[in-house]
């Protein structure tokens, strides 16, 4: 047990869920130490005595993850390793009346815009002046950067407007500024992200102002790659692909969550589209900008979803050919309209539709990666691991895409440096290479 005595707190943060939950959690570690309190990130060291979880309350898996994790630390501060427990986020917001009531260990609850309110619990106060500085807490080459907050769309199945709010647009000057300041302390590579980056300008600037966001952008001395996340397809800006063609700082991916295959499942899902008009976007996108890389992500046993809707989803994967792709369960989430219907699709069934689908994918990434091998590409060298280093394309974004694997044998590279890199060998989610 800790002896309690004058020394100083000591904060650590632990981060659950998205790369928009990290980036949370990045601004406040910034303002904690803005205020001279001692704070750091998922530290491994086991010397904190104040413990922050910013929890994730997307789906049941990570609404789980979230409930263990504080429960884990509740059990640690009834045993003396810790002296106060907070808790914010996505599931502190959605959740919290009932959460004080089940884990009373806990000492204060906050929801996702309440960072004010959090640091009044360290008697420190809002920093304005830190507004675009922001210590990040990946490799020091890439970082997250939030183009906007919340959520507009009506989607069946999602809770995120009810924990994250209606959809907010950061000015592009406030975005402009504090990408620059990561220029300045090292970043390479900007990854915007954003509940619906579509969306990003309607409020501000009454029109879907992506492109000259990305122009702006792309203007700033020492950034290489910029890389745009979770576009909405309904409503998509073309103009967006236009810039991305035209500047080669904007990679050549995009990842463009689409849910489903099937025109009547993505009707009940309120997505606003169909599937003829999925493809025509996803074969405009491919003529404008040739070479894209395409991440999707898919959801698999929504209510009603039938052996037939399924299989339409299947064909359409078979035909689009998405370099990338990730497949969810459906998880039944209270308030959203979703609920009000049946959740229908057993378990096994969907866990069942989930693995169809990544046998296809992985069949095609396979076909996709082959065609690499024997060319010339530009790497970004992420870490070195057992006797490699680890890099990645620009169609490849940290963590959740394909990784290019380097022998570092006779070999040094850099980390957080470019090399060129000739493919010499492939399987179907990485690639082998050789520096030249």
């Amino acid at each position: 047990m800790k002896t309690k005595g004058l020394k100083k707190d000591k904060v650590n943060i632990i981060t659950l869920g998205c790369s928009k939950n990290l980036v949370d959690s990045e601004v406040m570690l910034t303002q904690l130490k803005g205020n001279a309190i001692d704070a750091g990130h998922e530290s491994q060291e086991d010397e904190a005595n104040i413990i922050i979880i910013n929890t994730c309350g997307f789906i049941d898996n990570a609404k789980q993850e979230s409930i263990d994790t504080i429960l884990r630390y509740a059990d640690a501060k009834e045993e003396g390793l810790v002296d106060k427990v907070y808790v914010t986020g996505c599931l502190s917001q959605r959740y919290r009346d009932d959460l004080q009531k089940e884990i009373p260990q806990v000492d204060a609850w906050f929801g996702t815009m309440e960072l004010p309110m959090l640091l009044k619990k360290f008697n420190a106060d809002y920093k304005q002046e830190l507004l675009g500085e922001r210590i990040t807490t990946t490799e020091r080459h890439y970082s997250y950067i939030k183009i906007s907050e919340g959520c507009d769309r009506p989607c069946s199945f999602c809770a995120i407007p009810l924990m994250r709010g209606g959809h907010v647009s950061r000015p592009i000057e406030e975005i402009v500024k504090e990408a620059t300041s990561l220029v300045r302390n090292g970043t390479r590579e900007l990854l915007l992200i954003a509940q619906d980056s579509t969306y990003y300008g309607l409020d501000l600037y009454k029109k879907r102002n992506l492109a000259e966001l990305l122009e702006r952008l792309s203007e700033i001395e020492g950034l290489d790659w910029i890389r745009l996340h979770y576009a909405f397809p309904s409503g998509f800006p073309e103009d967006v692909l236009d810039v991305m063609a035209r500047k080669p700082t904007i990679c050549n991916y995009l990842d463009i969550p689409l849910q489903h295959g099937s025109t009547r499942m993505l009707q009940v899902m309120k997505r606003g589209t169909t599937r003829e008009k999925t493809e025509a976007l996803i074969e405009n996108i491919r003529a404008k900008v040739p070479g894209i890389a395409l991440r999707t992500t898919l959801i698999v046993g929504h209510p009603g979803e039938t052996e037939e809707d399924f299989q339409e989803m299947m064909d359409f994967v078979e035909k689009c050919r998405f370099e990338r792709l990730g497949v969810f369960t459906y998880s039944h989430e209270e308030q959203t309209h979703s609920y009000t219907m049946e959740d229908d699709v057993p378990d096994e069934v969907k866990e069942a539709r989930v693995a169809e689908i990544m046998e296809l994918q992985e069949s095609i990434s396979a076909e996709i990666n082959k065609q690499k091998e024997g060319k010339i590409l530009s790497v970004l060298i992420d870490r070195m691991e057992g006797g490699f280093f680890i890099g990645r394309t620009e169609h490849d974004s940290p963590e959740v895409d394909n990784e290019v694997i380097i022998s570092a044998k006779d070999t040094y590279l850099r980390i957080g440096d470019f090399a060129q890199v000739k493919i010499t060998g492939s399987s179907a989610y990485d690639l082998e290479g050789i520096p030249v």
